[in-house]
Order: C-alpha cells, then sequence, then structure tokens
C-alpha cells in the first residue's frame, strides 16, 4: 500500500487509497453507460455486437490504465459519443465505406494524434482553432447525437414531403425513449451516481416486463472478439475520399481531449499558477494510443470522458482512480448477456441527454458579434441536416473564413485556419 501510495503521490496531495478507489468507482458508474450505448451504435455499420461490447470494455481498460499509471492523472477513458454516431452514420451508412475501413481511418487518425503530441504541434494547432468554431463543433455534435437518438427511437420519422415529421408518440419504443431521458434528467438533478446508466437499466426492465425484450441472462463468459480484432483496412482507409474523415476524427478527439482534460484538471485543482496542467503531453499521448489501440481492437475513436468530474468531485485526485475506472471495464465484460437485452429505445434517452450536456458551449458564444455567430451556427444546425460531422466542421470554417474577410477581420484569420480552410474548400468542391 506505501508503494502505491508513493508512485501515486497520494498523500502529497491530500487523498487516501480508500477516497481514490470509491471516485474511480463512482466515474465508472457515471460513464458505464457506454458500454451499453457503443455496442448498439456500432452494430448499426454491421459490426458484431459481442465483439464491439468487448473492444469497448478493454479499449476503455488499457486507456485508463496508461492515463493513470503512466500520465497519473484522475480522468478515464473509454470509446467517445459522437465519434461513434460520425463512424456508423456518417462514414459507414453516409458514404458507403466499410466498417473495416473506417476503423482504418480511426487508426491513422490516433497515429496522427501521437505525432502531433510528440512533436509538439498540438499547442498549436489548439490554440490557432477560433473559440468560438471549437465550441460550434461541440454543439454541433450534440445537435447530432439528438438527431440519432430521436431517429432511432421513433419520435422522428422520414416523410416525403417534409424529410422528417414526428413519429407515434403513443408506440411503445417512442414513450420508453423519452421516459428514459425524463429520468435520467430528474436522477441527475438530484445528483444521484450512475443517473444514465440507471435510466437505461430501468427502460430495459420496463421493456422486460412487458414482453418487448427476452431475457437472456446477466453474466457469462465473454463474447468472442475474433470478429472485429485486428480487422481495421488501413490501405482502404488511404483512400483520398477519406482524408476529410481522418481529419474529422482527428480534429474531434483532440479537441475533446483538451476540453476535458482542462476541465478535469481545473475542478481538481491540478493546474499551476502559469495554467499548465501536469504531464499534459503524457495524458495526450495516453489518449492517442487508447485510440490505436481501440482500432485494433475492434471500435471507435478512444478519448478523455468529461464525467471524470464526478469522481473528482468524490475527492480523486491521481492516477489511481483512472487505474479504479480500469478496472471495473475489465470486470464488465462478463456482462455481455445484460448489455445484448438494452434496446436501442432504452440508450436513446441517455443519448439525447448527452447531447444537452454538449450543447452547453452554446452560452459561452458571443451572439452580439455576427462574425462570432454565423459559423457557430451553420455548424450547429449543418451537422445533423448533413447528417455528417466532418461536412458540419467543413462548412463552419468556410463561413468564419469567409464572414471575417467580408467583414475586414483579416486580422483574426490565423494561418492554420487559412490551410485549414483551404483543404476542405477543395474537399467539398473537388471529391
Amino acid at each position: 500500500m506505501n508503494a502505491i501510495e508513493r508512485y501515486f503521490g497520494i498523500n502529497g496531495e491530500n487523498t487516501t487509497v480508500k477516497t481514490e478507489i470509491l471516485a474511480g468507482i463512482t466515474t465508472f458508474l457515471t460513464m458505464a453507460y457506454i458500454i451499453f450505448v457503443n455496442p448498439n451504435v456500432l452494430a448499426e455499420a454491421g459490426m458484431d455486437k459481442g465483439a464491439v461490447f468487448v473492444a469497448t470494455c478493454l479499449a476503455a481498460a488499457i486507456g485508463c490504465f496508461i492515463m493513470g499509471i503512466y500520465a497519473r492523472l484522475p480522468v478515464a477513458l473509454a470509446p467517445g459519443m459522437g465519434l461513434n454516431a460520425f463512424f456508423t452514420y456518417g462514414v459507414v451508412l453516409g458514404m458507403g465505406y466499410a466498417w473495416q475501413t473506417a476503423l482504418g481511418a480511426v487508426f491513422l487518425s490516433g497515429c496522427l494524434f501521437i505525432l502531433l503530441s510528440l512533436f509538439k504541434i498540438r499547442e498549436w494547432i489548439i490554440n490557432a482553432i477560433p473559440t468560438s468554431l471549437k465550441q460550434g463543433i461541440v454543439a454541433g455534435i450534440g445537435a447530432f447525437l439528438a438527431f440519432i437518438a430521436l431517429q432511432s427511437s421513433g419520435i422522428i420519422v422520414g416523410r416525403d414531403a417534409t424529410l422528417v415529421m414526428l413519429g407515434d408518440m403513443t408506440a411503445f419504443a417512442p414513450m420508453m425513449a423519452a421516459l428514459g431521458f425524463f429520468i435520467i434528467i430528474g436522477l441527475v438533478y438530484k445528483k444521484v451516481p450512475g443517473a444514465v446508466t440507471i435510466g437505461i437499466l430501468l427502460i430495459t426492465l420496463i421493456s422486460l416486463v412487458t414482453g418487448n425484450t427476452q431475457f437472456t441472462g446477466i453474466m457469462s463468459a465473454p463474447p468472442s472478439i475474433a470478429p472485429t480484432l485486428m480487422q481495421l483496412d488501413i490501405a482502404g482507409a488511404f483512400d483520398i475520399g477519406m482524408i476529410s474523415v481522418i481529419f474529422a476524427f482527428l480534429f474531434v478527439d483532440l479537441f475533446d481531449t483538451a476540453g476535458s482534460l482542462v476541465g478535469i484538471a481545473n475542478k481538481a485543482g491540478l493546474i499551476d499558477k502559469d495554467g499548465n496542467i501536469p504531464n499534459m503531453d503524457k495524458a495526450l499521448l495516453a489518449d492517442s494510443t487508447a485510440t490505436v489501440a481501440g482500432a485494433m481492437l475492434g471500435t471507435s475513436s478512444t478519448t478523455s470522458y468529461i464525467e471524470s468530474a464526478s469522481g473528482v468531485a468524490s475527492g480523486g485526485r491521481t492516477g489511481l482512480m483512472a487505474v479504479t475506472v480500469g478496472v471495473l471495464f475489465l470486470l464488465s465484460i462478463f456482462f455481455a448477456p445484460l448489455a445484448g437485452m438494452i434496446p436501442a429505445y432504452a440508450t436513446a434517452g441517455a443519448i439525447f441527454y448527452v447531447s444537452v450536456l454538449m450543447l452547453f458551449t452554446l452560452k459561452d458564444i458571443n451572439w452580439e458579434d455576427l462574425t462570432e455567430a454565423a459559423p457557430v451556427a451553420v455548424v450547429l444546425l449543418l451537422t445533423p441536416l448533413t447528417y455528417s460531422i466532418a461536412d458540419g466542421i467543413a462548412l463552419g470554417f468556410i463561413t468564419f473564413t469567409a464572414v471575417k474577410l467580408m467583414t475586414g477581420k483579416f486580422s483574426e484569420i490565423t494561418i492554420p485556419v487559412w490551410i485549414l480552410t483551404a483543404i476542405l474548400l477543395a474537399k467539398l468542391v473537388l471529391l
């Protein structure tokens, strides 16, 4: 125990081993919904649900172990919401690529992320991209997730004349999705640990009792991961049409990770007087390495979870908290039957709740400045309407550069923004 305390610097952070373990349990409960949601989302891309379940648990465990042991920070990782939706609905179903090729794109984005971290290019990119665009992209992904949740649950359905319309709200699936969302909001408001997971399980229980879901058990030996293990098609990901996809995976993961790390470190009081986060480079390497490992296992990009803040609020201050979360993800692989019983409408409420959280970034936008507000509005509206995170990002960058040029604010267009705008504009015109 003394060796653990010394390695993680527990005494120096005014915490205890017990506190760190309890904080890890709290964090796991707040993010365990991903082991139910991710297999459902990626299964729609044609991937084996059982294999994705195991890959999700293993990728999360690997990410948590690297973050906890190497970076020694109280940050947990798992396959990211939004990135998994882009993988399925944008790349596979939207663009028509095989899921193996999409995994190849995730792998390459992770490798690029590692290079950016090693060669210190990360700070240059993060600092050069306008804050409003960063916030707009997060909100746009949130809107995209909301649309997917509403569609998968039948709350929104197709219509020839108007493209979409309200579905039959008296049907079982829409009612359960709505009830799940309301339950989660109520539990979160009351600060109940594991509110999202509880909401998913309650809706599944109702579905079981009413005969809409068949009971298949709670625990078993883990499903085979063979259907997804090392199935990535890296060569196919070098297709010219995949450039924007790789960039989108990289871009979203980069800023999502940076934002989560800053938020968690700030809440934990780990940021020094100069505004620096200890072991930031190691944390980014942990995140990018987990993405590469996840792609090889068979899941979309792995990223740092802002839900780690719940563990920090419970007293977690060191990497031992992250290691605890990793152990719990490993143990979760024995609950595959439970995950297999979770219907799509049970996770729809959770996805919609996550989208609400992502829309919070809109409060920081300067809506009085049209040159800042217009690009954000474009990303927010066109990401779900084009059914593509990549197109939403591209159109946001192009709009930002165009409105700044039209209003004479040339100095606000940085060199990276010029470069990215040119690349994205060429992609839209030529591909």
